[in-house]
């Protein structure tokens, strides 16, 4: 049985706050729309009241700067930083609120992720990071970005432009079917973007 060491705090936090620069970055040269909600406090288990992670990094005396761009590769080993083998729950702990979004913007987050991370099939996400589109919606979520009920939406938008092309299955039952790819899946991001505008 092969283990894998932890990852160190500064991987996990340098990849995922750069993360979340592109995604305000995206959001900044949208128009206003409503203020942000305070989040709800993430919890553990029997109730245990997580600190922020910056409180964490600071406590332990971890020094974070900019993560160094990395090249895209195969489905092979960790390209871009170890955080991504965390489960998703980690990525909570990256926002202190939450900021709520369009079903439009939330359809352009998502492409977002799965064009930085690359998408899969069969998982909401890979080994290596990669996501297929639930998976990279609940990225978004996890990381405080629209609420259920947005990606809700923004799945019955999908839903409808794959109804109108005669495919039955749900968006995330058509992300899995053989012979899919980044591409498919990107085209329907953008049928999608262009329907909910």
């Amino acid at each position: 049985m092969t283990t894998h060491a932890p990852p160190l705090a500064s991987q996990l936090s340098a990849d995922a706050k750069q993360l979340v620069r592109e995604i305000e970055q995206f959001l900044a040269t949208q128009p206003a729309r409503r203020p942000n909600l305070p989040a709800p406090k993430p919890t553990r288990g029997g109730g245990f009241d997580l600190p922020p992670v910056d409180q964490l990094i600071a406590e332990a005396g971890i020094v974070t700067g900019p993560a160094p761009r990395q090249k895209k590769t195969k489905d092979r080993g960790l390209p871009g930083g170890v955080w991504r083998m965390l489960p998703d729950w980690a990525l909570s702990a990256r926002r202190g609120s939450r900021r709520q979004v369009t079903v439009t913007e939330h359809l352009q987050l998502t492409a977002l992720v799965i064009q930085r991370y690359g998408w899969c099939g069969n998982g909401l996400r890979s080994r290596s990071g990669r996501r297929c589109i639930l998976g990279a919606q609940a990225v978004l979520y996890r990381l405080g970005y629209g609420d259920q009920d947005t990606a809700m939406a923004a799945g019955r938008v999908m839903d409808r432009i794959l109804a109108g092309r005669g495919i039955r299955a749900h968006y995330w039952e058509w992300n899995d079917h053989a012979g899919r790819d980044e591409g498919d899946v990107l085209y329907l991001l953008r049928e999608a973007i262009q329907a909910a505008q």
